[in-house]
């Protein structure tokens, strides 16, 4: 009795610090040594990652990082090639592929490029302190791509990799998305249709007590409004009416009265140049314009982005704009057009939910605490969205936590690599052991 009293003693006090650990079987607690095992090495990967530039349109910053994450790949026996973005104006993409024994397919989502151009002042890394590292990119998103490469060599160790199969896509142009959009995501959409779950590296919102279950898609649009020149005594006559900058200030403000109370649903507009003459620049950032206090402005462009929850949403929003533009103010006219070439939104499907109770459920088996889902308001495109329809599953933001990220203060918590690669690859052990997935 008293041996039995002992050992369970034991057993209390080594599980108290740890008492979740206890939840784990012998295999996930041979992934967290894994993870333990490599977690040096891939700060010092993270950290020469960093240290190169890799802004979008920097296309030989782009493939070096690209070619780095590649060595480490196959050093794990994935197959991985840099593709070629000729076709839509970027550097291309990273895809590395291992076939496995079980049922289970998994795409894994990064990137490698970040918004820091050659240009930026922003170049390489300092630590902070001992735990925070401040870099281009950091967060978004090579702390992630570095979770997920250190998630597979725990897995490889563990000798659990081989009993799954796994799709790596790690785009070139998530930043700032190549054209046509159709080319530039074609291979992150071709690995979806053949996936049953991705699994997207994001930071999300910088929180690793949360993770994305639905992102809102973003498309842009353009509104031209024209009105009758003339001297400014004139205006508000019936033959001069009222011009185009009016219109397109009453525009604006219907857009805001009619859609600014529904939830999840944002319009920006991003621009506007009016006046008596307008000279746009052709990649559609910007433009001047000419015109007299005493003339009534002839023409007016806004330029913005929507972003919508679901498909419907945006459907309805378009319709609501459209209508508002068919109420013009005297002598004047307006034409509003969508481009439809940018994010889709990552609807919430009832598989995205269950994939987030699974990872909740193997936090607290890690003593890592609860996980929530991400507001979609806290969360902006990414290239997940592109799954959506496609996978049975998907969330992303599992990513590295950090802050500030798209300035030139992008910090990563360096303390999280090794815990989010354990949530991550534990996660793939159990969902790699569930029946749906199991040939």
């Amino acid at each position: 009795m008293k041996l039995l009293f002992k050992t369970f003693l034991l057993t209390l006090i080594f599980c108290l610090p740890f008492h979740s650990f206890c939840q784990l079987d012998r295999t996930e607690k041979k992934i967290i040594k894994g993870v333990d095992k490599h977690t040096n090495e891939s700060l010092k990967l993270l950290e020469k990652a960093v240290n190169i530039n890799s802004g979008t349109m920097n296309f030989e910053g782009v493939l070096q990082v690209g070619e780095l994450f590649k060595a480490e790949l196959e050093k794990l026996g994935f197959d991985a090639r840099l593709t070629s973005g000729v076709a839509f104006g970027r550097a291309g993409h990273l895809v590395a592929t291992r076939e496995g024994k079980s049922g289970l397919k998994l795409l894994l989502i990064g990137h490698l490029d970040t918004v820091f151009e050659l240009d930026s002042p922003f170049q390489s890394s300092t630590m902070i302190n001992d735990s925070i590292m401040r870099g281009p990119g950091v967060a978004d998103m090579k702390g992630g791509d570095v979770v997920i490469i250190l998630a597979m060599q725990a897995l490889h160790e563990a000798g659990v990799l081989d009993n799954m199969s796994v799709e790596i896509v790690m785009t070139g142009d998530e930043e700032k998305s190549g054209d046509p959009i159709d080319l530039s995501k074609k291979d992150l959409v071709d690995a979806a249709k053949w996936a049953d779950v991705a699994l997207g590296f994001e930071n999300g919102d910088g929180n690793p007590e949360t993770i994305v279950v639905s992102r809102r898609g973003s498309a842009g649009w353009k509104l031209e409004v024209s009105g009758n020149p003339a001297h400014s005594s004139q205006i508000f006559t019936e033959k001069v009416g009222v011009g185009a900058i009016y219109e397109a200030s009453r525009i604006l403000n219907e857009f805001y009265l009619q859609l600014s109370v529904e939830e999840n649903l944002t319009f920006n507009p991003g621009f506007i140049v009016g006046g008596t003459s307008l000279d746009l620049k052709e990649d559609g950032t910007g433009g001047t314009a000419l015109g007299k206090t005493n003339v009534v402005a002839q023409s007016a462009l806004v330029r913005g982005d929507i972003r919508a929850i679901s498909k419907e949403q945006l459907a309805k929003a378009k319709q609501t704009m459209s209508t508002i533009l068919t109420k013009n103010y005297p002598e004047t006219k307006a034409t509003l057009s969508f481009d439809d070439g940018g994010y889709p939104p990552l609807a919430l499907e009832k598989g995205n939910s269950e994939l987030l109770e699974f990872y909740n459920k193997l936090s607290m088996d890690l003593g890592f605490g609860k996980v929530y889902a991400v507001n979609p308001r806290n969360a902006g495109a990414a290239d997940i969205s592109f799954t959506s329809g496609h996978v049975e599953m998907a969330v992303d933001g599992l990513g590295l936590s950090g802050a500030d990220d798209h300035t030139v203060n992008e910090t990563g918590n360096l303390n999280m690599v090794s815990r989010q690669a354990k949530r991550a690859a534990t996660l793939m052990y159990r969902l790699s052991n569930l029946d749906r997935f199991k040939e």
